[in-house]
């Protein structure tokens, strides 16, 4: 029997799971595109290029997603997948129609929910419960062609986004694993999606980290954990600084100051009163010194911006 090809769009931990799962699957991979480390950011994950080095396949990695040699490369031998896993650029029609089985995509969300870029931070930070892992057929408009699997994982009230995305990229693999064989036997479901409104979010900025401390403690708490390290992290501008708040958790039994928003102490340790009357304790903060001790963190500022 003729082993299954592949073409291979791939980055971040997702992209190496699934890759390693292709390879265990004995796919035929004739190409890895993935994309170069940007020098300004600081990858935190594993290298889809280091593995394709390792497993001795082809890999390349163009500066877009619609690169014409790309392109005629994949149609001098069409495969008859193409999978995208965590690839940063929406593929381009061209190279969806060089599929002569299909071409598939793996997304970070439970969809329809959470459409488009950063699906776990967007998650997170609107206080969901559950998120996960969806393979569905590309098309061209973005995370809407019908889905063949998809796996839930939990988000805990203390999950950080990265924590979520080690789940996320778990339940990526086992759907893509347990979806091969059907796939390869053409017998794959394909269940339609529906398009409504507000179910696609986009690209998050640095600035997007700002508290606003006039919000309820849960909202600061949720933005907290969506952007904590790895990614930028959530800020509040004082008077003695910027500071940068890595870690929270809500403290609905302490007994607060009246005076609304505002940093107070309690037993060594440092809390904040949001615009709700709800208290969150500020368990990790730094300024561009170093670590913020509670006292240190009351002693910068006087009142919340």
């Amino acid at each position: 029997m003729t082993r299954p090809s592949a073409a291979v769009f791939a980055y971040h931990d997702v992209g190496v799971r699934c890759l390693r799962a292709l390879i265990a699957a004995d796919f035929d991979v004739q190409l890895v595109v993935t994309h170069a480390d940007d020098p300004g950011e600081a990858r935190w994950f594993a290298s889809v290029a280091e593995l394709a080095r390792d497993l001795d396949l082809p890999c390349v990695t163009p500066a877009r997603g619609d690169d014409p040699a790309v392109l005629q490369q994949l149609r001098s031998a069409p495969p008859d997948f193409v999978f995208s896993f965590y690839y940063r650029h929406l593929l381009p029609d061209a190279v969806i129609a060089v599929a002569c089985r299909g071409a598939l995509n793996m997304h970070g969300s439970l969809l329809p929910r959470y459409r488009g870029r950063a699906p776990v931070n967007w998650a997170v930070l609107h206080g969901e419960t559950e998120t996960g892992a969806t393979l569905h057929y590309m098309v061209a408009r973005a995370d809407a062609g019908d889905i063949v699997d998809q796996m839930a994982v939990p988000i805990l009230p203390d999950d950080t986004a990265a924590e979520v995305m080690r789940k996320v990229t778990v339940a990526a693999e086992v759907v893509l694993v347990r979806s091969l064989p059907a796939l390869v036997a053409g017998t794959a479901p394909r269940r339609p999606q529906s398009i409504e409104p507000g179910q696609y979010f986009g690209r998050r900025r640095p600035e997007d980290g700002r508290i606003d401390w006039q919000r309820p403690a849960g909202e600061v708490h949720n933005l907290v954990r969506a952007v904590a390290s790895p990614f930028p992290g959530a800020f509040t501008d004082l008077p003695g600084g910027r500071i940068w708040v890595h870690a929270t958790r809500l403290a609905p039994g302490i007994d607060a100051p009246s005076t609304l928003p505002g940093f107070f102490e309690r037993a060594g340790r440092c809390y904040a009163l949001c615009g709700d009357g709800t208290v969150l304790e500020i368990r990790t903060a730094v300024d561009a010194n170093g670590p913020l001790t509670p006292a240190a963190l009351i002693r910068c500022c006087s009142n919340l911006t």
